[in-house]
C-alpha cells in the first residue's frame, strides 16, 4: 500500500527540467493510477498583451498564436490531431527540407505528419486517419504540450 502513494521525486525532477528547457508552463504525466502535474507559477498575463520578441526566453508557448488568426470559435477541434507528448515541433525531417504536410495535402493513416523532439528524441508522429490537412494549428520549432491540437485532418 505504501509503494501506491510513494511518489518517485526524480521523476518529478525529470518533469521540472523538462519545463525549464521547454518554456512550458505546465506538464503533466499518468502512470498506471499515479497522475503527476508539475506548473511554474503562473505568470498572469495582461489582459492586453504587448507583442513579445521571438527571442524573449519567458514567453509561454500558448501564446504563441498570431493575434491575426481567427478565434477558437472558428475551428472545429474535433478532428483535431492532439499532441501524444510535450516537446519541439519540427514540420520537416530535417532544417532546410521540405515540411511533411501543408494545408490540402491527402494523407494516409500511418502517414508522418510532423516530429515532435523530446528529451532529445526524434518521434515522428502519423495520421491517425487518411484524409486531406485542413488546418495546421502549430509552427515549426513551437513547444507544445500534452493533448494539444496540432493538426486538423478531414
Amino acid at each position: 500500500m505504501s509503494s501506491e502513494h510513494t511518489v518517485d521525486q526524480a521523476l518529478i525532477r525529470n518533469l521540472a527540467d523538462i519545463l525549464n528547457e521547454t518554456n512550458l508552463s505546465e506538464i503533466e504525466v499518468e502512470q498506471g493510477k499515479l497522475r503527476i502535474r508539475v506548473s511554474r507559477q503562473a505568470q498572469m498575463a495582461p489582459a492586453v498583451a504587448a507583442p513579445v520578441p521571438a527571442s524573449a526566453p519567458s514567453a509561454p508557448a500558448v501564446q504563441a498564436t498570431p493575434s491575426g488568426t481567427s478565434s477558437e470559435s472558428d475551428v472545429d477541434l474535433s478532428n483535431a490531431i492532439p499532441s501524444p507528448m510535450v516537446g519541439t515541433v519540427y514540420m520537416s525531417p530535417e532544417p532546410g527540407a521540405l515540411p511533411f504536410i501543408e494545408v490540402g495535402t491527402k494523407v494516409a493513416a500511418g502517414q508522418t505528419l510532423l516530429i515532435i523532439e523530446a528529451m532529445k528524441t526524434m518521434n515522428q508522429i502519423p495520421a491517425p486517419k487518411a484524409g486531406t490537412v485542413k488546418r495546421i494549428l502549430i509552427t515549426d520549432a513551437q513547444p507544445v504540450e500534452y493533448g494539444e491540437p496540432l493538426v486538423i485532418i478531414e
